[in-house]
């Protein structure tokens, strides 16, 4: 493996978790996922992952609930899946420490950006959990935020598409498929790679967001070593 960055975040859904689901945990795609992951941090890579909560819950579609409230029912989500993914890895022999922004001592570490580091330094991965800490923040936001903070090289967005559409592929077969968009296009054209808040903090910060599908994680290692398999996002301006 030739590694083409040194220190990655890489995002991913909670659905993705759920091994095609949509709800719950799926051990085998746990494993698969732990797997890739060992192989990418014995190349050299420093790994950072964050994970979303929609296999539990999604704050943002509670309509009779209090947002505030809903949203950090949705941080809690988040929490079990890092735990989820932290004990595959652990199982595979991948040291991970899980840190959450939101405190609880008894089961992860408080996010302490030094301490995150210092764990990529020395080899393991760090999880990130709870997402911003904040309600009406979303996990994409999160994970634009501590790719700046860490000073990861690229955002690797595992989905359950394989790439960026102008539409929803499943619902219209002619749907076009880019392999290369800039930030500017994808808030102009309102096309869902991350929300508007997160594109935005990659684009401020020069973080190229590599949309790629997760169907098969081995897809990780492709796109870690320059494989032009999906989308990707950055401040080039041309669209392909």
């Amino acid at each position: 493996m030739n590694p083409k960055y040194k220190r990655i975040l890489l995002k991913v859904s909670g659905e993705a978790l759920s091994g095609g689901k949509g709800t719950g945990l799926d051990t085998d795609t746990l494993a698969s996922i732990a797997a890739v992951v060992k192989q990418c941090r014995e190349a050299g890579v420093e790994i950072a992952i964050v994970v979303g909560g929609g296999n539990f819950w999604r704050g943002r579609t509670s309509e009779d609930m209090n947002r505030t409230r809903a949203d950090h029912m949705g941080m809690l989500a988040t929490v079990m899946n890092s735990l989820a993914l932290q004990s595959a890895l652990e199982a595979a022999g991948v040291p991970t420490r899980v840190q959450t922004a939101i405190e609880m001592r008894q089961i992860a570490e408080p996010y302490i950006r030094g301490k995150a580091m210092s764990h990529l330094t020395s080899g393991k991965v760090v999880i990130f959990g709870c997402g911003t800490g904040n309600p009406f923040f979303s996990t994409d936001t999160a994970a634009a935020l501590r790719a700046a903070e860490i000073d990861a090289e690229a955002i690797l967005l595992a989905k359950n598409v394989d790439a960026v559409y102008d539409s929803d592929p499943a619902q219209n077969p002619n749907a076009k498929r880019f392999s290369k968009l800039s930030y500017k296009e994808v808030i102009h054209r309102g096309l869902k790679v991350m929300d508007t808040t997160a594109t935005s903090l990659c684009m401020d910060n020069d973080i190229p967001i590599l949309v790629f599908g997760i169907a098969q994680p081995e897809n990780i290692i492709k796109v870690l070593c320059g494989e032009n398999m999906g989308t990707i996002v950055s401040n080039d301006d041309e669209v392909k």
